[in-house]
């Protein structure tokens, strides 16, 4: 599914001459993951998302991953991903609510915003005695923006331990490295002085994800937000978008679509 899901980015991007396929690629392997393995939803979309769990994508320009994996879930017709981009269509660049797309509950083209709307859902579930959990997917040049800490400090504080948020940690960002950028330091590090439990996978590696995934459920209810640092290589299955910031956010040609499919289509099997 994963191999599906990668196929669909950039023939997406491709179709428009538009978009993130970095990102969107090197994270394919943990929202298939969390949507066919670790989560519990329904794709009779509600809004309201009560008792079940919730996803908030804050990284929302790789929303072609997002898409793909909403609609091979079953949220909507896999044919709806053709109009990606597209004038009038319900899948623009970043996922919006006026659209009203099964499975979007918040619109995410400013990065920064996840985490506040992460902590407040959960927060929200344990006052009304949902056990559903909170998963929110976060770049890690988007951390250089200030509101995600205090928010950080905010679930901490509040023992909001039905939280479970990853940071995709592939050190790139639209200008350059993240470390040449905005150098970061230690996540992990900083997560752990705020208060959270922290664990680490290879986000590329779909036994660890899934592993991962299930260890931070464990995880849940104990007193602490959960975080997981998912380490992944930026445009992860095409070799010559792999591991450069210069993939952040141009499309394919012809002939790379061709290339790109065609390393797919020889990857099919691995998982």
């Amino acid at each position: 599914m994963a191999s599906q899901v990668r196929r669909d980015i950039v023939r997406m991007v491709h179709a428009c001459q538009s978009g993130h396929p970095g990102g969107s690629l090197g994270c394919a392997d943990f929202l298939v993951a969390l949507y066919f393995n670790a989560m519990k939803h329904n794709p009779e979309f509600n809004m309201d998302g009560v008792g079940e769990d919730l996803f908030f994508l804050s990284n929302g320009h790789i929303s072609p991953v997002f898409y793909s994996v909403l609609a091979r879930a079953g949220y909507f017709p896999v044919e709806e991903l053709s109009t990606f981009r597209k004038l009038d269509s319900r899948l623009q660049g970043h996922p919006t609510t006026h659209e009203h797309l099964p499975g979007v509950r918040i619109a995410s083209g400013s990065l920064g915003q996840g985490m506040s709307v992460a902590a407040g859902a959960a927060m929200t579930k344990k006052l009304n005695n949902d056990n559903g959990l909170v998963f929110s997917l976060h770049g890690d040049g988007e951390l250089q923006e200030g509101q995600n800490w205090e928010a950080i400090m905010f679930a901490a504080h509040h023992k909001i331990d039905n939280l479970i948020a990853t940071i995709d940690i592939n050190g790139q960002q639209i200008d350059g490295p993240t470390n040449a950028v905005m150098n970061l330091g230690s996540i992990r590090d900083k997560f752990s002085a705020f208060g959270w439990h922290v664990l680490e996978m290879d986000g590329n590696d779909m036994e660890q994800v899934v592993h991962t995934l299930d260890n931070a459920k464990k995880a849940a209810g104990k007193g602490k937000p959960i975080c997981i640092m998912m380490h992944t290589v930026m445009g992860k299955g095409v070799d010559f978008m792999e591991g450069t910031h210069e993939w952040h956010g141009i499309a394919p040609s012809d002939k790379q679509l061709d290339l790109a499919l065609a390393q797919m289509q020889m990857t099919l099997g691995d998982y």
